[in-house]
């Protein structure tokens, strides 16, 4: 019989498979070879995903921003224009919280994005 030399290394990266597809459903979660290509597609998936968030949440922010300006009689490209002008500071994602939450202080704001 041959002598074994490698079992240590090729466990440990069939534990670290597994331990990966923890909660997989069926075979998915116990067999090494469906583990393995589904881990591999999680993986993929989980890096593209991590860029796509990024942009949905721009496209949110950008979405409530535009819906606070609409209600003040002004567009969203004009509003960041004037903002731009005026020296304002302010991310896109802080601009949503005032817009959702402090309607007073989107109003000013509003209101110096147009004397620009």
């Amino acid at each position: 019989m041959p002598r074994a030399r490698r079992i240590p290394a090729s466990l440990a990266r069939r534990k670290k498979v597994l331990k990966r597809a923890k909660g997989f459903v069926g075979g998915r979660g116990r067999l090494y070879r469906t583990a393995r290509v589904t881990v591999m597609r999680a993986m993929a998936f989980a890096t593209r995903d991590r860029k796509r968030r990024k942009r949905m949440f721009r496209r949110l922010w950008i979405t409530r921003i535009n819906a606070a300006c609409r209600k003040h009689g002004v567009s969203y490209s004009k509003f960041i224009a004037g903002l731009q002008k005026a020296h304002v500071a302010l991310n896109r994602k802080s601009l949503a919280e005032i817009a959702v939450h402090d309607e007073k202080a989107f109003q000013d704001l509003v209101h110096l994005a147009m004397k620009k």
